[in-house]
């Protein structure tokens, strides 16, 4: 769908000099899309579900779901923060029958916050095209309904941005990653929330994490979170850096870290968050998305982009950066997804994926001042409507994985007896 087909409904309200018009949402938060989420609970109701919103061919209706049968707090959790997501407006939820995941649950959670939904079982329904064809009338009949959404005004202090990286070299570290720092820096400084994760993208850099702690609470918050992410990575034998990483011209995990950690800027981290938990007020925050530490010998998660892009959705991102040295052509249900390079080639490469190219400060084209300036205004374009090169080309990937987390703080560790 064209921006100039998107569902405008009537407002009293007009924006003022750097704002946009987000769409309200009944718990009182702000969107930036205004889209129909179709949840599957099961994979055997994978079909069905991503088959109605094939059909549909709307760019604001989308699909997400659950595998497994069975249950899974972790992804139950993921599911319900994707449906209070401030992006989403009205929530179709399809199951098969016989799940643990219960369709008519998930649709009474998306009603509670405000949000229309409606749900169905497969063998209800009467099997593929019975139920194809009542999700088809479904998500029309939700459509409707969002017509009327209120539309309001928005600014760079309503939003909440995520980022991470990934397929990175060493212009992500000197460039790529140094672009959204500063950015983040700004963001921070106006008011707004921006999330950072990928701890196993910290290692090595321990005490540069701690000196970033807003308060003795959140450096104890982020010490139990980087020695957790330590014991993972040796528990799973394999630290987070790759052959390509290595081909890009990084040597070391510590390189990476480096490189990676940057992306958060300079300003007080406020503490952690697990996922599914939104920003309890705004500034800086370190996303945890690793197992904790009880359940690390069973249902190892698999980590990958789309992975990391979900958590940090979940925790309510509007929108997220993803940074990539080598290229990327991924995009996320939910919330746009802003593709940021800091090499030139691969900005030109690829440039019917990539949004930025922060290669220019490298090259010495554009200073780091006026390149965060025009990432502000990109962003700024992007929460307004503009669609971001993936959303141009239809990319909606997600990733909702087995996982073990708590729902609080991160606890310490035991003491080894």
């Amino acid at each position: 769908m064209n921006p100039e087909t998107q569902q405008q409904p009537h407002s009293k309200s007009s924006p003022a000099p750097g704002q946009w018009l987000g769409y309200a949402r009944a718990q009182g938060k702000k969107g930036i899309r205004n889209k129909v989420l179709v949840i599957y609970t099961v994979e055997c109701a994978s079909f069905v579900a991503k088959e109605i919103v094939k059909r549909t061919d709307h760019q604001e209706v989308e699909v997400v779901g659950f595998q497994g049968c069975t249950d899974n707090e972790y992804a139950v959790r993921m599911l319900i923060a994707l449906m209070r997501h401030p992006n989403v407006g009205a929530v179709l939820a399809v199951g098969l029958g016989c799940e643990y995941i219960q369709p008519q649950w998930l649709a009474e959670k998306a009603a509670a916050e405000g949000k229309p939904a409606e749900w169905f079982f497969i063998q209800d329904a009467g099997g593929t095209q019975k139920s194809i064809e009542k999700g088809l009338a479904a998500v029309k009949s939700l459509e409707k309904q969002l017509e009327n959404t209120p539309r309001v005004p928005m600014g760079v202090a309503d939003l909440v941005i995520g980022a991470e990286c990934g397929g990175s070299d060493y212009t992500s570290g000197l460039a790529g990653n140094v672009l959204v720092g500063r950015f983040y820096d700004w963001l921070v400084d106006q008011g707004g929330t921006a999330i950072f994760e990928e701890i196993v993208e910290a290692i090595g850099l321990r005490d540069h994490l701690l000196a970033r702690g807003a308060d003795e609470a959140a450096r104890e918050a982020l010490a139990n979170t980087y020695d957790k992410a330590l014991d993972y990575c040796k528990a799973v034998r394999q630290y987070s850096v790759s052959p390509g990483n290595f081909a890009g011209g990084l040597s070391t995990i510590e390189e990476k870290s480096m490189g990676a950690f940057i992306k958060s800027g300079s300003r007080p981290i406020q503490g952690v968050l697990k996922v599914g938990a939104t920003p309890p007020h705004p500034g800086l925050w370190l996303l945890d998305t690793t197992p904790d530490p009880h359940w690390m010998n069973f249902g190892i998660t698999n980590p990958n982009d789309n992975e990391g892009l979900m958590a940090l959705i979940a925790s309510g991102s509007h929108l997220t950066f993803l940074v990539t040295g080598r290229g990327s052509v991924v995009g996320s249900a939910v919330a746009p997804v802003i593709k940021i390079t800091g090499n030139s080639d691969t900005y030109r490469h690829m440039s019917d994926d990539m949004d930025v190219d922060a290669g220019v400060m490298l090259r010495g084209a554009c200073t780091q001042e006026d390149a965060t300036a025009r990432l502000v205004q990109l962003v700024a374009a992007v929460a307004g409507g503009q669609l971001t090169k993936a959303e141009e080309q239809g990319h909606k990937e997600y990733y909702i994985p087995y996982k073990y987390q708590e729902k609080d703080v991160v606890k310490p560790r035991k003491c080894d007896a």
